[in-house]
Formats: structure tokens, C-alpha cells, sequence
């Protein structure tokens, strides 16, 4: 309009110099910067049109243009109107831009807006609109999630106890399409599976899920790299989505669910507030029914409803849904201990034994345990029910630990017996004095080690002289060969007299104690069996 008004009033001054002033076509335009064929131009079109000079003084802009340009402004008062509502509405569908609306307007409309023009309409009209509308979301592409601030109470009908349960309200961008259920909890499983829910409510899964910045979501917000809750990634990763939360502090990044809430609050909660709810399934059913309804309701300053332009704008362009819903599992850190296993609820599960000290994470599912290094999976497990277990792998053990699990008693009393019959007994009692056989088991592979350095006959005669002061413990065979005692014959009487033995598993009335030697070994502290008689030799 102001171009218009300008032009119009070069107009009057043209008409002026040349009737006025008599001045020629070339001094016109120099004194009004324009072209001496449009100075021409404008004195024909008013000669044409019979326009005089001086001018009637209620002649005004508008009719003047009209007399001299008698196509342009009719032509313009003319042109058809494009339905802005609906191409706001396309511009939600992936790959569609104003230009290519433009062209099918013009194709449509051959004298209508040229495509400046056509924009600049479309952004008047975007100002008279709703707000919430001024950010244009593609089909298909954006869910906002969030919990709704208002609760409702749930009471137990066999004790009467009153809970308050949440509500989770996702909405899609394009359509407003809306999803909303009940919980007990806004903790991280409640969280994951009203995601799950919800994907199955649309019949398919978003390219990007939207959500505030709760700990259940975002471990540490941050503007530009938040850092996500691992199962939230794994969740999104197994439905092929993403997850882009909201700016802090920027409440218009989520406004469609900030006015998804809004509504759910008001058309699905409010009208609920005179009922009494037993059970969160029966909450939840009254919630279904006001979503549907919500979804039907007609829009205020738009044709048609969510569901209708959920059904023809979001539906076609979402994601499939996988097979099999996600299940759910729980991520933690662990530090590998010194015994190659990592600690979760109190059970213990094996690592291999090069990742001692390493910090892993582990992977919580209903039924198994996982645990990975940099990404690798390095170990799975069945999760365990109680509380203080250990579940080992026998390929996770270092091969001296497979090695020292190959023995049994059996082996080592076969062992000992290639040694000598006094090593075999003195092997088998040492054995049977433990409340477990494999409490033994160093104590056996000690006197291994004592062979290879004392040899056969020192270790048979050393084992003798255990036997009959019933010295049960490697320590007293060690110290009997380092003091050269098994070098010293027993006395008669000693050698055929059996060291007593007090066991558990062994039946019959108990042996009477003998009489307990005073010069007992002074280098035994408390390896042997307490009730374990020691007998001077």
C-alpha cells in the first residue's frame, strides 16, 4: 500500500510539471528520478482516460489508480483467497513447503498471488491464529511428553489407605492427537512403560520423542548434550526412535504438551473429581473414555478435531511398531572386584578375570543380568531370586583357579597315596577334620608343594609324626621338616597309636582325650582343628 501511495503521488506530480509547468519529458524524470518513457507512459494513461488538469479535489489515490490502471486493482480485488487453514494444515506433512503450495495454488489460480505475496499473506493470517500454533510440526515427526501436575486419589478398598496416582499425557505435534494414563509412581519403570503404552495407543512410534527434563528421563541436563538415562536410550533405540529433550527453561520447546496437560486437567481429570476409584485399572478406564472423548472434540479456531488430523496427518507417516514390546531392564554401574564379580541386589555375578578394577555397567532385566565393558557385552547370567549368591562362570576363573577347582578328596587322597600310606591318612583326616572338605583343599596342595621341595620319604616320615601327635595342619608338617624332626624315629609305642578324630559326619561315643603333650610346636598358631589332640612323639 505504500508503494501504491507513492506512485500515485509521482503520478500527481508528473500531470503537475507537464500542465503546470510545461516542462519536458526528460526534465520531468530527471527531477523525479524517473525514466522519461514512464513519465510518458503516465501522461498517456491519463490523457486515455480523460484526467485533467488541475486534478477535482476529491479525487483520491485509490480512484485515480483505478482510472489510470483500470486492470491492476480490479484484477487484484479479484484474485481467490487461498484456505490459509488448510495450508497450514499441509505444511505439516513431510517435504511439503510453502513454495510447492504456492505452485499448486497458481496452477489452480493462474492471476492469483505471486509467491512474495502469497507468504507474506500466510504469515498475517499465522498472527490472527493461535499461538500454539505459530510452530509448525510435521506429521509423524514429534511427541511431547510430560506428567500432568494434578493427581487423583485411588483408595484402597480393603484398607482403606489413600494413594494419589499420576498421570502421564504424551501428545503428538502434527495432529495434538492425545495419550494420558494413571500411576502409583513416576519412577523410571512407570516412565518406560507408559512410553510403551502410549506407542501402542498411535499404532506407531514417532520419529522423536519430546520429553521435560526429569532424572527419569535426563541424567544431567544440559542445553546442548543432554546426558540420557540408559534405559530411556535403550528404550528408543529398540522402537527406532529419538529422544530430543526440551531446553531447560525454555517452556515453548514443549508448549504442544504444556497445552496437552492443560486440556487432560480440564476435560479428562476435572469432570472426574466427584468419583471414587478403587482400583488404578478403574482410574484408568474413566481415563480412556475422556481421551476419547477429547480427542473427538471439535477444535475452537480450526475445522475438524484431533483424531480426524490424526488420522489423516500422523497416522501414514509413523513409524511401524517392532514385534515385541520393549522389556524393561535397568542400567547401573559396578566395579569389578578383586574376586572377578560385580555386586547387583546383593547377588554376586562373574566377570572374566581380566576386567578386576574396571568399572562395567550392568544390565538389570526381569531374568537376566547383563554385563558390558566399552559397549562389549562380556558376560550374561540368569538373575538370581536371593540375596547374597554367587553366580560363576568356570570360563570367567583364571586357569590356576579351574586348575585348583579340578580337585576333589578322592584326588588327593589318590595323590597322597603315591606318596606314602602315612601322606594318604594324614591327607584324609586332614580332610575330615574341616566342616567342608573344601576348607582343606589349600591345606592339601600346601603339602604338594613341601614334596617337591623335601621330597617323598621326608613327607611319609613327617606325615608319621603329624599322625601321632595329631598335629592336623600343613604349618605342623612344614615346621616338623624345617626343624628336621620327621628325622628322628618315633618311639614304638607312638607308631601304631592312632591320632584321635572329632568330626561331625563321624558316628559313635567320642575318643577319651590323651594326655596333651607341654612341648607342643610352638610354630601351629591355631592352623589345626581345635579339638585336634596333639600327642608328644
Amino acid at each position: 500500500m505504500a508503494r501504491r501511495r507513492l506512485s500515485m503521488r509521482k503520478v500527481r506530480e508528473v500531470l503537475r510539471l507537464r500542465h503546470e509547468l510545461g516542462l519536458g519529458l526528460r526534465q520531468i524524470a530527471r527531477s523525479l528520478g524517473l525514466s522519461h518513457s514512464t513519465v510518458s507512459g503516465y501522461l498517456g494513461r491519463a490523457e486515455a482516460a480523460g484526467v485533467l488538469w488541475p486534478l477535482p479535489e476529491d479525487l483520491g489515490d485509490a480512484e485515480l489508480e483505478a482510472r489510470l490502471f483500470p486492470g491492476s486493482e480490479g484484477q487484484g480485488r479479484r484474485r481467490p483467497e487461498p484456505d490459509w487453514g488448510r495450508v497450514h494444515r499441509e505444511l505439516r506433512r513431510k517435504g511439503v513447503t510453502l513454495q510447492l503450495l504456492w505452485l499448486e495454488y497458481k496452477r489452480e489460480h493462474p492471476n492469483g498471488y505471486q509467491y512474495s505475496r502469497f507468504c507474506d499473506l500466510y504469515r498475517r493470517w499465522l498472527k490472527t491464529a493461535d499461538l500454539v500454533m505459530r510452530q509448525v510440526h510435521r506429521a509423524g515427526e514429534k511427541v511431547f511428553v510430560d506428567w500432568a501436575g494434578l493427581t487423583v486419589p485411588v483408595v484402597d478398598s480393603a484398607t482403606g489407605e489413600v494413594r494419589e496416582a499420576y498421570v502421564f499425557v504424551g501428545a503428538l505435534g502434527a495432529s495434538n492427537y492425545t495419550y494420558a494414563e494413571a500411576s502409583f509412581s513416576q519412577a523410571l519403570p512407570a516412565w518406560i512403560t507408559a512410553h510403551c503404552r502410549m506407542f501402542e495407543f498411535f499404532g506407531g512410534v514417532p520419529a522423536v520423542v519430546v520429553p521435560d527434563n526429569p532424572r527419569t528421563a535426563v541424567v544431567q541436563s544440559c542445553r546442548y548434550e543432554p546426558d540420557l538415562h540408559p534405559t530411556y536410550r535403550e528404550m528408543a533405540a529398540h522402537y527406532g526412535t529419538a529422544i530430543i529433550p526440551a531446553r531447560p527453561k525454555k517452556p515453548r520447546d514443549k508448549a504442544k504438551v504444556e497445552t496437552a496437560v492443560q486440556a487432560v486437567e480440564r476435560w479428562v481429570l476435572a469432570p472426574l473429581r466427584n468419583r471414587t476409584f478403587f482400583s488404578l485399572a478403574e482410574l484408568n478406564q474413566a481415563i480412556r473414555e475422556g481421551i476419547e472423548q477429547l480427542n473427538a472434540r471439535p477444535f475452537q479456531k480450526l475445522p475438524g478435531c484431533r483424531k480426524g488430523l490424526f488420522e489423516t496427518l500422523d497416522r501414514p507417516a509413523l513409524k511401524p511398531l517392532p514385534p515385541t514390546r520393549y522389556e524393561f531392564a535397568e542400567w547401573r554401574k559396578a566395579r569389578v572386584n578383586i574376586d572377578y564379580h560385580v555386586e547387583v541386589d546383593k547377588n554376586f555375578y562373574s566377570v572374566p578375570y581380566q576386567l578386576v578394577g574396571q568399572e562395567v555397567e550392568v544390565r538389570l532385566g526381569a531374568t537376566t543380568v547383563e554385563v558390558f565393558y566399552q559397549g562389549q557385552r562380556v558376560a550374561a547370567h540368569a538373575r538370581s531370586s536371593g540375596k547374597g549368591r554367587y553366580v560363576t562362570e568356570d570360563r570367567h576363573r583364571p586357569a590356576a583357579h579351574r586348575r585348583h577347582l579340578e580337585w576333589t578328596p578322592s584326588r588327593l587322597v589318590a595323590w597322597a597315596g603315591n606318596i606314602g600310606p602315612e601322606t594318604a591318612q594324614l591327607v584324609r583326616l586332614l580332610l575330615a577334620s574341616r566342616p567342608h572338605p573344601e576348607q582343606g583343599y589349600r591345606s592339601c596342595l600346601g603339602l604338594l608343594r613341601l614334596a617337591r621341595q623335601y621330597g617323598a620319604s621326608r613327607i611319609e616320615a613327617a606325615a608319621a609324626r603329624a599322625l601321632a601327635i595329631g598335629a592336623l595342619s600343613y604349618r605342623s608338617v612344614k615346621s616338623i621338616l624345617e626343624r628336621g624332626l620327621d628325622l628322628v624315629p618315633l618311639p614304638a609305642e607312638a607308631s601304631h597309636t592312632p591320632a584321635p578324630l572329632r568330626h561331625t559326619n563321624l558316628r559313635g561315643p567320642p575318643a577319651t582325650p590323651p594326655r596333651r603333650c607341654p612341648r607342643a610346636d610352638p610354630n601351629d598358631h591355631g592352623t589345626s582343628p581345635p579339638d585336634a589332640p596333639v600327642r608328644d612323639g
